[in-house]
């Protein structure tokens, strides 16, 4: 089992959640030039509520791993307390929620931390193989990080303790004792596994720590606790069918079958692939957060033309050539900004009737949310067009003069062009 910590940033230029690619309108954008819509609340799975705030998410693969573990620890209770029958199961099932909620607790504690250190958290989800807190920033410094990575595995420990006095005050070979004795070793387990001094495990975060504080750069810690981080994963592939074939974890060879042998190298393999892709996107993510500074309103904004809301859209368009600018602002009377042509619409009407379609026709109307201050950069920028989505925003100046057109394609252009950047 693993439990991860996740730093996200909006890896598209849009609005809206990560996405894989970049492209289209933004997730929240209206389809019709309607209101813009607030951005959903993160999903993936059923909500199981908010501790302190932040929403808990079941994912469905943990129904799967739910079950996976009623009967494995269920074929133990049955050596163990055969005299239970297919009650068993039900006690393995309450198991496998009791070990679940441990998990959670190990993320909450990432959570509390990070809401310590004023850093949002956007969601906790229990998923396949364990839980992911989704923290929306990077720590300020190398001591809040190694601090932020290390209180999951500490509660873990913490409670394997727990239980581990629980265990100590019932009868041994009794329902409460084997229960008690399961999750003292499954914490022990999550927080040893969890040590290991590789990205994306709490271990591999702490190690980018000490890097980081050694050398002054993060992205030097994180690119040594990926690496490491993906040799751990190769690790994991290779070696832990072999620790169980050869009995190191309990096993005698003469009690494994074909079946086991084929579960040990899926689960390997499974772990393996999770590390290995979790260090690739902690890498990721950080080429893109030493990008971030270089998003800039400013430098992304198109030249826009100011228009009156009857002004015919072939008209529009002739201004905008003659000036070389690259998007339409409708203004009132007094000049003063109401609307912006949106992108999208224009394209949408045939050459030949421009002349005849008012610009006021194709225009988003303005909302004090779709205003955006010309030096508004990095992750402040993204966290400006996350709270209003639209397909294009306003920069106005600190005194209040109209700079351009922010369209979030362009941002999305940024985004993928600090991808493709190499590592400096």
């Amino acid at each position: 089992m693993t439990t991860e910590r996740r730093d996200t940033v909006d890896e598209s230029g849009e609005s809206g959640q990560p996405q894989s690619g970049a492209g289209g309108k933004s997730p929240g954008a209206p389809p019709d030039g309607g209101k813009p819509q607030r951005p959903r609340e993160p999903g993936g799975g059923l909500l199981m509520g908010r501790p302190f705030g932040v929403p808990v998410y079941v994912a469905p693969s943990w129904f799967l791993v739910a079950a996976l573990i009623t009967w494995v620890f269920g074929g133990q209770l049955d050596r163990v307390l055969p005299e239970l029958g297919n009650l068993r199961y039900l006690v393995s099932l309450f198991f496998a929620v009791a070990f679940y909620a441990s998990v959670l607790v190990h993320e909450l504690a990432h959570t509390v931390a990070a809401l310590r250190f004023e850093l949002p958290v956007r969601r906790i989800q229990l998923q396949f193989f364990g839980g992911v807190s989704e923290i929306e920033k990077e720590s300020e410094t190398p001591g809040r990080e190694f601090v932020l990575a290390f209180v999951g595995p500490l509660l873990s420990l913490v409670l394997s303790g727990v239980f581990y006095a629980g265990m100590k005050a019932v009868e041994p070979g009794t329902v409460p004792g084997v229960l008690l004795a399961g999750l003292m070793i499954s914490n022990l387990i999550v927080a040893a596994f969890n040590l290991l001094p590789g990205l994306p495990l709490d271990g591999g975060r702490m190690l980018r720590a000490v890097i980081w504080k050694i050398t002054g750069n993060p992205m030097t810690g994180t690119v040594a606790a990926a690496w490491v981080g993906r040799a751990l994963a190769v690790t994991v592939l290779i070696g832990l069918p072999l620790l169980t074939h050869t009995g190191a974890l309990g096993n005698s060879t003469a009690d494994i079958g074909g079946m086991e042998t084929v579960t040990d190298a899926l689960l390997a393999a499974i772990l393996a692939a999770i590390i290995w892709t979790g260090a690739g996107n902690s890498l990721r993510v950080a080429r893109l957060r030493q990008h971030l500074p270089d998003l800039r309103a400013r430098t992304l904004t198109r030249r826009a033309v100011p228009v009156e809301s009857a002004t015919p859209l072939s008209e529009a368009l002739r201004r905008a050539n003659e000036s070389g600018a690259r998007a339409l602002v409708v203004v009132d009377g007094q000049g003063e900004p109401t609307a912006v042509v949106r992108e999208a619409a224009i394209a949408g009407v045939p050459e030949h009737r421009r002349p005849w379609v008012a610009v006021s026709g194709l225009a988003q109307d303005l909302t004090e949310d779709m205003l955006v201050p010309a030096e508004l950069a990095g992750e402040a920028l993204l966290e400006r067009l996350r709270a209003s989505p639209a397909t294009e925003y306003l920069v106005i100046e600190e005194n209040g003069e109209i700079y351009g057109v922010l369209s979030t394609t362009d941002v999305e252009r940024a985004f993928v062009a600090a991808m493709a950047r190499p590592q400096s």
